[in-house]
């Protein structure tokens, strides 16, 4: 019986190595960024920083080859999601190789990729690409996909074209050819405060939201039942969720405040700014009534992410790409968000694919197999093949 498939030593030290530094979305990512552009300095490769308001976070943009028009970008978030009161069986920056697996938080999502198309350096300098290789690491994009969009402006001002981007999220190296949206809010309520003996004379904001909050709901049972339809998504329409609801300070106080976030997750093709004005359709009928007691009161919506829904033709040249380094003809849609709507309306031909499972992503213990970083790495070895990418784009 065969042995099962394993990576390269060096590609799997790059993915443990990037796995063992803590880059949750809400501290800094310097720390892998720098060892990443120390390590591309080192081979000579020229490398462009885009930076947070802040200072304390980076995406890295670098290109292997050649430089000349068009080329494949290689995409990848260099953030996490936290391991709070998890049930974690080893520490989650272990790196740890086991059974058959990398252990870790981002081990999946998605440091593995990274790692693997860092390790590849060397090799790509060396080989005659047919066309440059591009690095795109991000930052934030657990949050709202916020890093990627000024990556994204830095090339459009610098005049870099790229003519396909592969974003290596876990898909078990299958094609991903659509992703759903994710537009999410807060909304907030103001009301006024009274003891509870006196409600009539008080606007409950608690109250008032319940009612946006169950028009959001209603939403989604619209959808669930009357569509539209998209088969292939695990659950094949578009989705109401709300998240986080807070408000109001002691049972005998009418509430003054109370805030809420909810999202939509939009099939492709599907108006987001439409379902938004729903919403606000409904506080907006609730508000004259709240006003008439305190005209202070009412409903404010801020958007807190928007992240657009994706989605290829399957003979678009990104496609045509990963199924040939794939060596198979299989596609597949996923049901989480990714940052390849913002590089498809950048004009760039993208597709999604990358090694692991999302299943194990976010998790405690969350893995990826060994199988599947070897994989990954036989993928992306063919990048440097004359009939990869030229041929496909």
């Amino acid at each position: 019986m065969p042995s099962p498939a394993v990576p390269s030593e060096e590609g799997l030290e790059w993915a443990r190595r990037l796995v063992r530094l803590d880059t949750v979305s809400e501290r800094p990512n310097l720390a892998l960024i720098e060892t990443v552009a120390d390590h591309l300095r080192t081979l000579g490769v020229p490398i462009r920083l885009t930076h947070d308001d802040s200072g304390r976070k980076a995406n890295l943009f670098a290109t292997i080859g050649a430089p000349r028009a068009g080329g494949i970008v290689l995409s990848g978030h260099t953030d996490t999601v936290p391991w709070d009161g998890q049930d974690w069986h080893d520490e989650p920056l272990s790196a740890r190789v086991h059974d058959g697996r990398l252990w870790g938080r981002g081990s999946a999502d998605m440091k593995g990729f990274i790692g693997l198309v860092v390790a590849r350096t060397k090799a790509w300098l060396e080989a005659d690409l047919p066309q440059p290789l591009h690095y795109a690491f991000s930052y934030d994009e657990e949050v709202g996909c916020f890093g990627v969009r000024h990556l994204i402006a830095d090339l459009q001002e610098a005049g870099i074209a790229p003519a396909a981007c592969i974003v290596g999220e876990p898909t078990g190296m299958l094609p991903a050819l659509a992703h759903k949206g994710v537009h999410r809010w807060r909304c907030c309520v103001k009301g006024r405060a009274a003891h509870s003996s006196l409600a009539p004379r008080a606007v409950n904001a608690v109250e008032a939201a319940a009612r946006v909050v169950a028009a959001v709901a209603d939403l989604g049972e619209t959808w669930r039942h009357d569509g539209p339809f998209h088969e292939g998504f695990d659950v094949p329409h578009a989705t109401a969720s709300v998240g986080v609801i807070t408000g109001g300070i002691a049972d005998n106080i009418v509430a003054e405040d109370c805030r809420f976030h909810y999202e939509f997750r939009e099939l492709p093709g599907q108006d987001a700014a439409a379902m938004q004005a729903r919403v606000r359709a409904v506080a907006a009928a609730l508000e004259p009534a709240m006003q008439a007691i305190a005209p202070a009161s009412g409903f404010a919506f801020e958007p807190i992410c928007a992240i657009p829904a994706f989605s290829a033709g399957a003979d678009e040249p990104a496609v045509r790409l990963a199924r040939r380094l794939a060596g198979h003809g299989r596609t597949t849609l996923v049901a989480f968000g990714t940052e390849a709507g913002l590089f498809q309306r950048a004009g760039i031909s993208t597709v999604v694919c990358g090694p692991g499972s999302i299943a194990q992503a976010h998790q405690a213990d969350e893995y990826v197999t060994l199988e599947q970083l070897a994989r990954c790495e036989a993928f992306l070895d063919g990048l440097s093949r004359p009939d990869g990418p030229a041929a496909a784009c």
